[in-house]
């Protein structure tokens, strides 16, 4: 019996031995956030070899880490409740899934959890210095900057950009995720995130009128509806914690749609949110020009087509959904009228595939002019794409409640897709629009341009 004793003992200690421990997050709760917490960073590592298992590595203990790989570092913001974040998981699985690289989460919790913002903020350039370090030893090992990506969040997009400060702008790249802007606005360069942080730094702004920063900050700047108010958060403080974090997050969100095949965000360079919505900035992406700038993971696709350009720093603007993966498909709707009178007002489209399925897009943000015998090309954004469109329906609206019903008598209705031009173009000819009736009708194909 002693005997049996003694080999389960032994059979426990080998496999204790051998067992790998996986780390987890760091966890507090709100008061600790109460109390403030000093500084400890500690980094988790993820790769392909233990996707599910993460290892506690430091500048002496590299884990699986291959210094021959890209190395992607995930850099959290402020957490006023101590909490982990919830979208940690899927970014970390979603880099994992698109390439197979080394992805280090940077755990400062303990510094960032307080309910004194700019107690946190404080200790950024601390964490820069930490990773600095670790980043060093990376290097010695025989890593490559060229090789360093750094994704940051809220606060955690200034660390991004205080480390590649300290690398004189050779890391690979930065990704902003709505950089913070409380404590951040109108500093100087280097008191902030800035496009000389990295060879390539692209942002997403989501929440400029709140807790991110509104102006550029990278080669190219990313601004979702605008970067204000996003679709499907809530708008009066009802809403609760989301009304106050929704909008912010929502740049985390919209990045981790880029890692999922079915939806690429296409991006529309402009000087204006107002120019975008008025068709003025979607030349990218057509034949002989050069090709728009996708939202996330793969913007730095567009990287060259930042060369030549002074200063290399360029805005882009596009719609989203209320919901994931929020891809919108564009379309221009060009209309051709004969009215003797100028007439003004909004139109609503609506397509129809053969197989039931309906998209609509309303065109209102400001009254369209229409013109004798002069075309205007109105930005049309549906929530689907449909190819094989079978029936369109117009509506014409002066939105005026009171006062005469107007007419608009159109020539010729164009339909033509922006996300694939190579797709054959709709029209329709000589249509009399009642106002605010919906008139249904089946396209044809327009006739081919001669040479």
């Amino acid at each position: 019996m002693r005997r049996l004793y003694l080999f389960i003992t032994l059979i426990c200690l080998v496999r204790s031995d051998t067992e790998e421990t996986c780390y987890s997050f760091t966890r507090l709760s709100f008061p600790s956030a109460v109390v403030g917490t000093e500084l400890n960073v500690k980094l988790i590592l993820y790769t392909r070899r233990n996707l599910t298992c993460a290892q506690a590595i430091n500048s002496t203990a590299f884990g699986n880490l291959n210094v021959t790989k890209k190395t992607t570092f995930i850099i959290h913001g402020f957490r006023p409740t101590g909490s982990p974040p919830i979208w940690m998981e899927d970014l970390v699985g979603g880099l994992l899934s698109v390439e197979d690289m080394n992805v280090v989460v940077v755990d400062w919790i303990r510094g960032a959890t307080t309910v004194l913002y700019n107690h946190a903020a404080s200790k950024a350039k601390k964490v820069a210095t930490v990773l600095k370090e670790f980043i060093d030893q990376m290097l010695a090992k025989g890593a490559s900057l060229d090789d360093i990506y750094m994704i940051g969040v809220s606060l955690g997009a200034h660390i991004a950009g205080f480390v590649g400060q300290k690398y004189n702008g050779q890391l690979g790249r930065i990704t902003g995720l709505d950089p913070a802007g409380p404590l951040f606005s109108r500093k100087p360069p280097q008191d902030r995130l800035d496009s000389g942080d990295a060879q390539f730094v692209d942002v997403i702004h989501s929440d400029i009128d709140a807790l991110g920063y509104r102006e550029p900050l990278g080669n190219i700047d990313f601004y979702p509806n605008g970067g204000l108010d996003q679709p499907g958060c809530p708008k009066t403080i009802f809403g609760g914690m989301q009304y106050f974090k929704c909008d912010h997050q929502r740049s985390v969100y919209l990045y981790l749609s880029s890692l999922r095949e079915n939806c690429n965000i296409t991006a529309y360079p402009c000087e204006s949110y107002l120019d975008y919505r008025n068709g003025k900035c979607v030349s990218c992406g057509i034949p002989q020009k050069e090709p728009c700038p996708l939202l996330g993971y793969y913007a730095d696709h567009w990287k060259d087509s930042l060369k030549g350009k002074d200063p290399l720093m360029t805005k882009a603007f596009f719609d989203t959904t209320e919901k994931k993966p929020f891809c919108m498909y564009h379309f221009f709707v060009d209309i051709i009228t004969w009215n003797k009178n100028v007439r003004r007002g909004a139109i609503t489209i609506k397509l129809r595939d053969k197989a039931g399925n309906t998209t609509e897009s309303k065109i209102d943000h400001e009254p369209a002019t229409f013109q004798k015998y002069h075309q205007v090309s109105l930005l049309a954004r549906f929530n689907q794409d449909l190819d094989k469109v079978s029936a369109i329906s117009l509506v014409f609206s002066t939105g005026s409640v009171i006062g005469p019903k107007y007419k608009l008598r159109i020539l010729r209705m164009k339909l033509r897709s922006l996300v694939h031009p190579e797709r054959p173009q709709l029209c329709r000819y000589d249509l009399v629009l009642r106002e605010n009736v919906e008139t249904v009708f089946q396209p044809i194909l327009c006739p081919k341009l001669q040479m």
